[in-house]
């Protein structure tokens, strides 16, 4: 996912979202502890990216509805 397609969710949403991503990391990376996949090499760091843009975007989210109180 991109930023500019997560900047469409509200922050209710981001959070569901974080949270199922979160949820699909520890799942591949569990997985992949038990026997290596051949796709977890890309999958993981993506995975990972994925989470950083969603917190960017959240945290983006806070400054702005902090700043227009």
């Amino acid at each position: 996912m991109k930023a500019e397609e997560l900047r469409a969710y509200t922050l209710h949403e981001l959070h569901q979202l974080l949270h199922q991503k979160r949820k699909e990391l520890a799942d591949l990376q569990y997985k992949n502890a038990q026997s290596p996949l051949s796709n977890a090499a890309s999958a993981i760091p993506a995975l990972k990216k994925t989470i950083a843009r969603i917190l960017t975007v959240i945290n983006e989210k806070r400054h702005e509805r902090a700043q227009s109180r």
